[in-house]
């Protein structure tokens, strides 16, 4: 079996996200997706992956993986080298399945877990229909659907955790400090403001009690200092863990964090490869480890990283907060690894635009996803998509 074309496709309306095809000869065909930046993803691929995979055997994913992440600028990143990497490792583990007929998380040594505990990471019906990321009160609200959850976290907290309690889910993903650090760089909290960003937390415990498990995002954007005042101010509100509260840049720095904190430190998506995320577990700098698949080399690296941290005691959380293949991916990795702890979900996302794109989603129930059957992922791009006027396609050929 040979490669014998590699296809991004991307549609205007949610121009972050980019699939791949991996088309052979025998006529299997394998999709994967990474997120941001398509553009560059797309450039990287058919102007310095295409002519490293071309005519190669999909099947030796091993080999092919370390062949697209052997360039000088691609060593460990999340940058647009690694998530075209990411994307094309997604797809030969797809076309893999197809080919042995077998779901990927069979190929990954099977089951560990029946089903797996979600949480709700509180973004709304248009946090990814834009060109750029912006600031978090101006993400784009929308009256798109019931679980406009964005809005929801800043101006209905409470009545938000009772709304997904009545779905059975128990954890939800927050940051309603990312208003502040924009405004001051992340160099400071004013009283008000930490007020504010505080109320979210109060109203939470309020309605609710402790039967929601809060986890804090912080989108890395505070320096060492600061964030070390925001940890003490939270830790009345028993958070769950602590995301990215400074930049993943420092093991010392992040460790310095985990020290002065009971809570734990979850770290962190914007990692690639398993190198960094070695020297944050040798410096205890983390409590638990997240991977972004689409992100990080793919569902290659994502296993080795999910042994990593298990050498280390430590628990697998795969992120997605991006797209429905990359979701798909983290379901089938997380279910076969006895260290998974919980999987990232938005709930506007798989009740929403996701159906508009794929064939089907993970089935979400009472808090917790359940594994896709069918061989390879089990999921594919609708026929639709296809016809669409803002779909753009570039193809290389063997």
């Amino acid at each position: 079996m040979k490669i014998t074309a590699l296809e991004t496709l991307f549609l205007k309306e949610f121009n972050n996200v980019t699939w791949v095809r991996v088309h052979t000869d025998e006529g299997i065909t394998g999709i994967g997706e990474t997120y941001y930046g398509s553009g560059a993803v797309s450039a990287h691929l058919h102007e310095t992956l295409a002519g490293r995979l071309l005519g190669k055997d999909p099947l030796r994913i091993e080999e092919l993986n370390r062949e697209m992440v052997n360039l000088p600028l691609a060593q460990a990143s999340t940058g647009a080298e690694y998530r075209a990497a990411s994307a094309v490792d997604i797809a030969l583990w797809d076309l893999y399945g197809k080919v042995v007929n077998q779901p990927i998380h069979q190929l990954l040594g099977g089951l560990c877990w029946d089903k797996l505990r979600v949480y709700n990471t509180c973004a709304g019906y248009r946090y990814v229909r834009s060109a750029n990321i912006r600031p978090v009160d101006t993400w784009n609200f929308s009256a798109d659907g019931p679980y406009e959850d964005l809005q929801g976290f800043m101006e209905r907290p409470g009545e938000l955790a009772q709304s997904l309690l009545a779905q059975g889910i128990s954890a939800m993903k927050i940051w309603p400090f990312d208003p502040a650090a924009l405004a001051n760089k992340g160099r400071y909290i004013s009283a008000a403001e930490l007020k504010k960003a505080l109320h979210p937390f109060e109203e939470i415990r309020k309605t609710v009690g402790d039967r929601m498990d809060i986890m804090v995002e912080f989108h890395c954007l505070w320096d060492l200092p600061t964030a070390k005042q925001i940890a003490r101010e939270l830790e009345p509100f028993k958070p769950y863990w602590f995301e990215d509260s400074i930049r993943m840049n420092s093991p010392q720095a992040l460790a310095e964090y985990a020290r002065a904190t009971p809570v734990r430190v979850c770290a962190s998506e914007t990692l690639g490869s398993a190198a960094p995320y070695n020297e944050m577990l040798r410096h205890d700098a983390i409590d638990v480890v997240m991977v972004d698949i689409c992100w990080t080399g793919g569902i290659t690296e994502a296993r080795k990283i999910a042994i990593l941290a298990d050498i280390h005691h430590k628990p697998f959380a795969p992120h997605d907060c991006t797209g429905p293949i990359g979701l798909a991916a983290a379901v089938h990795t997380a279910l076969s690894q006895p260290n998974s702890l919980i999987q990232e979900t938005v709930r506007a996302f798989y009740t929403g635009w996701y159906k508009e794109v794929v064939t089907r989603v993970p089935t979400i129930k009472d808090g917790f996803v359940y594994p896709l059957e069918g061989p390879g992922l089990g999921v594919d791009l609708l026929p639709e998509v296809m016809e669409r006027d803002d779909l753009i396609i570039r193809r290389s050929e063997l």
